[in-house]
């Protein structure tokens, strides 16, 4: 069950810093999204004798994906051990200088290179942009700011489609509408300045002093104090603790319904003037439509997340948007009003549930693995969808649009049952509690952080009480081990 707890407002104090970070953290989300509108934009000219033959077309669509897929999970293996900032600020940094040196390119060969490193910096920036924003937060705040990332991404989608198709309209070379994604990356590179540390991250790694410094930029929130009090030491970082029995199971299933999520959406929005031509409708206002819709649908889910937790909002949408697919891919003579209908079912519950992309795996493991989890989920989710991305098109050349269609259908069925199966409810609980799994995950080490909270305020849902010891629910001083909760 979702919390139904009230969400008490910030501290003053905090609120401007909060309101920067969920800036520079959607701004990030939003150059993703950027990217991607700009390629859906630009493809279609390429596959009309824009100078790309159809493999080098879907190498440009697909090569900015393989570098998420790259530059994810490394970033999240560094972030773990070097903090979170340094990294934060240098990949917004790189995708100002890639993203501007795309129209230097002469050949197809070397735009696939810089957008492959470019893709690599959007994918640091998964790694480290929402569990950031996640250890700012407590419980009871943690789901919305996370889920409104998403609003961002597909704000960014939206921004990008209608600037391109403007762009081309004047004039504007091609190569020049993927480069406009350096305009807002430098916004989001100047907002980034001056972030503070995450407090977790520092209080995990024994620098209570300093997380106490950040404490008081956030106001002294009683609430985040009393989650931090119980952040135990770091333990084991890195891939190999992903692997291991206590966490391979939350491991596969992050990657699993990420991937299920975005792979049918991004390898049907990136094409989907041809899919939307393929049924006999008008591709520029389609394209606009079924992502406004998508747009509206991330809203939703901010509304939702909280009020029917993490597991309804994955999967009710996974079989209503496969359901629509099917219907799409078995009657491809459908007349128009089936095929909008069902295109904008589609685009509207995936993107209400992928506002849990943002959210979900984050709250999976614990703060040494975070990053390296969501970097990993996220190089799995883009594996998928740069796969999508480059066999659609060639789905749609050899069997026309019915398979494809179908065989995204078949990736929603997919995720369903994944996450009927091993989908955890962690609304309203603190990540210190959601990131746990039953059975000793820390080899002895030192003594965990303790951080007193600033007065006795109530603590959030699922966390520790002011001046409670270094484990929820145990006595002050005493070093209780750690709930023994279901794996999922």
């Amino acid at each position: 069950m979702a919390s139904t707890s009230t969400t008490a407002a910030p501290p003053a104090g905090g609120r401007a810093v909060l309101r920067r970070l969920s800036l520079a953290v959607g701004g990030g989300q939003a150059l993703d999204g950027y990217d991607r509108g700009a390629v859906t934009v630009v493809l279609p000219l390429l596959a009309l004798g824009g100078g790309a033959s159809p493999v080098e077309a879907g190498l440009i669509g697909a090569s900015s994906l393989i570098g998420i897929l790259l530059g994810a999970p490394l970033t999240g293996w560094l972030t773990g051990r070097t903090g979170r900032r340094p990294l934060f600020l240098l990949a917004v940094a790189l995708v100002v200088v890639l993203a501007a040196a795309q129209p230097l390119a002469r050949d197809a060969g070397q735009l696939v290179v810089l957008r492959l490193l470019l893709g690599l910096a959007l994918g640091a920036d998964f790694a480290l942009g929402p569990p950031l924003l996640a250890e700012f937060l407590p419980a009871d705040r943690r789901g919305r700011r996370g889920a409104a990332l998403m609003v961002w991404w597909y704000g960014g989608f939206l921004v990008a489609v209608a600037a391109g198709y403007l762009l081309l309209a004047v004039g504007v070379p091609w190569t020049w509408v993927l480069a406009s994604s350096a305009l807002p990356a430098a916004g989001t590179l100047l907002l980034r300045l001056g972030l503070p540390e995450s407090p977790r991250w520092l209080a995990g790694h024994g620098r209570a002093g300093e997380a106490r410094r950040v404490l008081r930029l956030l106001g002294d929130d009683a609430r985040l104090a009393a989650e931090l009090a119980a952040e135990p030491a770091a333990g084991p970082a890195g891939f190999r603790a992903l692997f291991s029995p206590a966490y391979r199971g939350r491991t596969a299933f992050a990657c699993l319904f990420w991937t299920c999520l975005v792979a049918p959406y991004f390898a049907l929005a990136t094409f989907i003037p041809q899919v939307l031509a393929a049924f006999g409708l008008d591709q520029r206002s389609g394209t606009l439509a079924v992502n406004g819709v998508a747009a509206a649908g991330a809203l939703a889910g901010v509304a939702l997340i909280e009020r029917t937790g993490r597991r309804r909002l994955l999967i009710g949408p996974f079989w209503i948007g496969g359901t629509a697919l099917a219907v799409l891919g078995l009657w491809t003579g459908a007349p128009a009003a089936v095929v909008v209908a069902c295109f904008l079912a589609f685009a509207f519950t995936n993107a209400a549930s992928a506002d849990l992309c943002a959210v979900y795996p984050s709250e999976l493991f614990p703060t040494e693995l975070r990053s390296a989890g969501v970097g990993l989920a996220a190089a799995a989710s883009r594996l998928g969808a740069a796969a999508g991305t480059f066999l659609l098109p060639v789905a749609l050349a050899t069997s026309g649009v019915g398979p494809g269609v179908l065989a995204a259908a078949g990736v929603c069925a997919v995720g369903a049952l994944a996450a009927q199966r091993w989908a955890p409810e962690t609304a309203g609980r603190a990540l210190t509690a959601t990131g746990r799994v039953s059975g000793p995950v820390r080899p002895p080490g030192p003594t965990p952080v303790r951080l007193p909270a600033p007065g006795r305020g109530p603590a959030g849902p699922g966390g520790a009480a002011a001046g409670a010891g270094p484990y929820r629910g145990s006595r002050a001083g005493t070093a209780a081990p750690p709930a023994r909760t279901p794996a999922r």
